[in-house]
């Protein structure tokens, strides 16, 4: 009967090489996906000096696995390098690395406040949807006030409808004239008039 060859835990042929900072970027380019992997999560600990290669890699990291290590060290560090690379990433033609980059960005409310009104007001309406997903999860106190500075002044109707879907849930009588003002702004669009009157009924307790 042949004898089975030994196999060696994962842990001691995934991190391998020199684990210091140098050594950990280097192996973010390993062509060995587990190797990236474990560089990825272990550069946490270096927190913002490690913020700019992480962030690079990223943009440019093709394996699911590796992207999940990164994203997840990245969600740790959150600092000002990591919110930018992941704005970079809204933009994005992946719609897969868009939607991850939307998750963490749910995950860092006091690093995306201050940024928020900025999002809400990018030339891309395509930004501007996912800045109010990311609303949608903030917990922020401004949030009811973003959604209707969207809706009074936004002129992608697309835009306009995502806010008031979320102003369903979370709006208050604040936003009731704001909502009006709106299904006079686009009467032609059969979406918003019956979102804003379910929205209506919904902030009213009808």
């Amino acid at each position: 009967m042949k004898k089975r060859k030994e196999v060696k835990p994962v842990e001691q042929d995934e991190r391998k090489c020199i684990r210091d900072f140098e050594g950990l970027v280097t192996q973010l380019s390993d062509p060995d996906p587990q190797v990236r992997r474990w560089a990825a999560r272990d550069l946490v600990e270096y927190g913002t000096e490690a913020s700019t290669v992480l962030a690079d890699q990223l943009l440019k990291e093709s394996e699911k696995s590796v992207r999940e290590a990164i994203l997840t060290s990245m969600t740790f560090i959150g600092d000002s390098v990591t919110v930018e690379a992941l704005v970079q990433c809204l933009r994005s033609e992946d719609a897969l690395l868009r939607n991850e980059a939307i998750d963490v960005l749910k995950n860092l409310p006091e690093q995306v406040a201050p940024i928020m009104s900025g999002l809400l007001k990018d030339a891309d309406g395509d930004v501007r949807i996912f800045a109010v997903n990311i609303l949608e999860a903030l917990r922020h106190p401004y949030v009811e006030q973003w959604l209707i500075e969207v809706i009074d002044r936004d002129p992608n109707v697309n835009v306009c409808a995502t806010a008031v879907d979320l102003l369903a849930e979370v709006g208050t009588e604040n936003a009731l004239p704001s909502l009006l003002r709106l299904k006079d702004r686009f009467p032609e669009e059969p979406y918003i008039q019956f979102a804003v009157e379910l929205a209506l009924k919904r902030i009213r307790g009808e």
